[in-house]
């Protein structure tokens, strides 16, 4: 995990719409590796401050090792963003000049085949973000009744192959334990007719994903940020949320739009920005990343 190489998505774009700047307080709310924190104390210096925050251990280990430099400037905390307010309060800090989001999954956790978030090499089926959470995907896969297998890979993958996929799981654990990721996707994909196979994905991707939202509860976590941002947010300040599916870009898109038709903010971004070509070229995975901003006007 510590020799992957983390590449901050649209990090000239987070930067311009945060409105980074000198004696600002910032909360990157998914911290990662620590690019994006990295970055946000560069263009504030000499005096900016950045509390980052991941539910990741691993990734604060990897951020705390970069933003040493730094000293002061920075504080860490293991928690999930939707206990924002919590968390500031903890700390004594009542208003941020400044929220960032990035809901995708790192490279960092992809790189690691023991955290079960890809297939691309054999791994146990876990896909927590954070390890002492409860349920894992081995636990979804091995004990959910088929028809709620079948639900939340309609709902949260998009899939339109659900039920044959969840018919062909509960088929195979019959038999015996699903226990690894490159089995999983093994199973998703004979399930799905070769000729129905998505030209540009492995058809394994949206069931990985409906089980990676499902364990970490990804959704309802981000609309519980949703309602309370606009209270932690200093006259001006700013909101900056980098999405990479429609089920997240849609709650964001559409909390954006209410608030601005209520007066509450201005929508800083029309329509979503995406990776420019240059630097889909040097980091692919960033195809999907879509960011939208908002600065507070109360």
């Amino acid at each position: 995990m510590e020799n992957q190489k983390h590449i901050p998505v649209l990090k000239k774009e987070v930067l311009f719409y945060l409105n980074c700047g000198p004696g600002k307080i910032f909360v990157d709310g998914t911290v990662g590796g620590g690019g994006h924190a990295q970055a946000i104390l560069e263009a504030s210096a000499p005096n900016g401050f950045v509390i980052g925050l991941d539910v990741d251990g691993e990734a604060l280990i990897q951020a705390k090792k970069k933003l040493a430099p730094y000293g002061e400037r920075y504080i860490l905390k293991k928690g999930n963003y939707a206990r924002g307010r919590e968390i500031l309060s903890g700390l004594n800090i009542e208003k941020v000049d400044g929220f960032l989001l990035d809901l995708g999954i790192s490279s960092l956790q992809l790189a690691a085949p023991e955290r079960g978030f890809s297939f691309l090499h054999p791994g146990p089926l876990d896909m927590r973000m954070d390890n002492t959470a409860s349920v894992t995907a081995s636990q979804i896969i091995n004990r959910w009744s088929q028809k709620r297998i079948a639900e939340i890979i309609k709902q949260y993958g998009e899939e339109r192959w659900a039920n044959r996929i969840a018919r062909k799981i509960t088929e195979t654990r019959v038999k015996m334990s699903i226990k690894t990721t490159t089995q999983l996707a093994e199973i998703v994909a004979n399930a799905i007719p070769r000729r129905n196979w998505p030209r540009r994905i492995h058809p394994a991707t949206r069931t990985f994903q409906a089980l990676r939202i499902v364990v970490n509860q990804e959704l309802e976590n981000l609309k519980q940020f949703l309602n309370q941002v606009l209270s932690l947010l200093a006259p001006k300040g700013r909101v900056v949320i980098i999405s990479f599916h429609s089920l997240e870009d849609r709650l964001v898109k559409n909390a954006f739009r209410n608030w601005a038709k209520e007066g509450k903010v201005e929508l800083l971004t029309k329509k979503p920005v995406q990776p420019s070509r240059e630097e889909l070229a040097m980091n692919p995975r960033a195809r999907s990343a879509k960011l939208r901003a908002i600065e507070f006007r109360l």
